[in-house]
């Protein structure tokens, strides 16, 4: 990651801790495992919710068939500015996730196949981590994915525990991989299927 990238995502998360949820950027090793976790055969059409600083979506490009729709919601207008100037030819929709089933409408989209999310759910309250499933779960097809992160220091915390629970009752099933030790701090993913 390139220092004025580092330099954003610090300032950012200064800022506004309790929405970017975050000590430091994602690395490459846990990108790499999040896309590692989608069937891109089978995608249509991928949504990257909480793109940050971009490392998944670059990961997102090089994993995707050229012919599926790709599309990121990030809410940090600082983020979202510098994600049109690296990936122009990305679509990056500065807004809430909690608009997506309007903003797939926008964007000509029915349903949704995967969903790679870099959002801090342990950041968020119940209300708001209830609104943004809730929000999901209208676009996302049936057998469709969620691929997402959590910290394995923040399994901790009541908001993470109540995640983990919240995705057992949203979804059908949910896969946890092995730790991502190379990650700081390190990581897990959670892989769901609608």
């Amino acid at each position: 990651m390139a220092v004025r990238e580092y330099s954003r995502f610090i300032r950012e998360s200064l800022r506004k801790p309790g929405r970017v949820g975050a000590i430091a950027p994602s690395g490459p090793r846990l990108a790499n495992r999040m896309v590692q976790w989608i069937d891109w055969e089978t995608v249509d059409t991928v949504v990257e919710y909480g793109p940050g600083t971009g490392v998944f979506t670059s990961e997102i490009l090089k994993s995707k068939r050229p012919e599926s729709r790709f599309f990121a919601v990030e809410l940090h207008s600082e983020f979202a500015n510098a994600l049109n100037e690296q990936y122009p030819d990305v679509t990056i929709i500065e807004d809430s996730v909690a608009n997506i089933e309007a903003i797939c409408q926008q964007q000509g989209v029915a349903q949704i196949d995967a969903i790679i999310s870099g959002l801090p759910w342990a950041a968020f309250s119940d209300q708001d981590q209830t609104v943004y499933l809730d929000a999901m779960m209208k676009v996302l097809k049936p057998g469709g994915q969620l691929v997402t992160f959590a910290y394995l220091s923040g399994m901790v915390l009541p908001a993470a525990q109540r995640f983990r629970a919240k995705l057992n009752r949203y979804f059908g099933k949910v896969e946890v991989s092995p730790t991502v030790w190379l990650n700081f701090p390190p990581a897990f993913v959670y892989r769901c299927w609608r």
